[in-house]
């Protein structure tokens, strides 16, 4: 069985890439493909980019624990706002090895700030914050896998 795909294959990372091209050429917030027993649904926004076709996970070592454990919740950590993993994947804090940080523990942000990227795929997604204010952590470290709705930075919306 081969694992190149066919010519008229949803999943060809080329054509996923010139699906996401079209969605922000014609300002679309979600598309939804079916071929055969698979399906696409790609969503803009921070939302999340599925299929129905299982995807294979490579075992990776674990990260450690997290950059800040939290210990008890006070009132100052109640206030506080998650950016959470849209998917499954592979968190990067920058584009690129040499590349500088996304955001900095420390950083103002604003909703439409990319803050990290999420491989999944092969394909590289800017997740963008989505709230305002300052990172107070970075909950994951650079490389590691996150799943589905993993808390990723911790912002301040009063710093």
């Amino acid at each position: 069985m081969s694992a190149a795909p066919t010519p008229g294959d949803l999943f060809d990372v080329k054509k996923v890439r010139r699906l996401i091209e079209l969605m922000k050429e014609h300002d679309l917030s979600e598309l939804d493909l079916k071929q055969a027993d698979n399906r696409v649904r790609i969503r803009r926004g921070g939302d999340v980019v599925t299929s129905s076709a299982p995807v294979p996970q490579t075992a990776r070592p674990a990260a450690g624990p997290a950059a800040e454990p939290v210990a008890k919740e006070s009132a100052s950590d109640a206030r506080m706002l998650v950016i959470k993993s849209p998917m499954v994947g592979t968190f990067y804090r920058a584009s690129g090895p040499d590349a500088a940080m996304f955001v900095k523990v420390g950083d103002r942000i604003g909703p439409e700030k990319t803050c990290c990227i999420v491989e999944a795929m092969k394909v590289f997604n800017e997740i963008p914050a989505g709230v305002s204010g300052q990172v107070v952590a970075i909950l994951v470290e650079n490389g590691a896998p996150v799943e589905f709705g993993q808390p990723l930075i911790k912002v301040d919306p009063e710093g």
